[in-house]
């Protein structure tokens, strides 16, 4: 019984060796598509925010990254009170959008022009992220 028990034993390892072998050889490219959630006024998410990105970016050079700003998020690329130019133009640069929402502009009393330039536009916030998430991107509430 022992010896039948162990020569199954050594048939399994001898049959899954070579598929574990080649699972660990061939890497599939992956395209990695994350939509972030940004909808605070707290600047210390806003930091945590361009670190997660940069952190992603680190990893995954090619990855496609969204910000979806509404609400209260709207600070985060208001010309007028945005700290984070630098790393928002930093970010942009290698890829990342900003889109900002324009039912938050209009609720706000807010233009497209008190927006940082990086800022791209859609229509409605919620929206975009439930496109995205249907598209098949990843979610992510910003800097948590």
């Amino acid at each position: 019984m022992k010896k039948t028990l162990n020569s199954l034993l050594i048939g399994l390892l001898l049959v899954g060796a070579p598929a574990l072998a080649q699972s660990k050889s061939v890497k599939p490219m992956v395209e990695h598509r994350i939509v972030f959630h940004l909808a605070t006024a707290d600047t210390t998410a806003y930091r945590s925010l361009a670190k997660q990105l940069n952190n992603v970016l680190d990893i995954w050079p090619t990855a496609k990254l969204e910000v979806v700003i509404h609400n209260k998020g709207i600070g985060f690329m208001r010309k007028d009170q945005s700290v984070f130019e630098p790393e928002i133009k930093a970010l942009k640069d290698k890829g990342v959008v900003f889109a900002v929402c324009e039912n938050t502009l209009k609720s706000q009393k807010l233009t497209k022009e008190q927006m940082l330039p990086q800022a791209t536009f859609v229509p409605v916030g919620l929206a975009e992220l439930v496109l995205k998430q249907e598209a098949g991107w990843s979610y992510i509430k910003a800097g948590y």
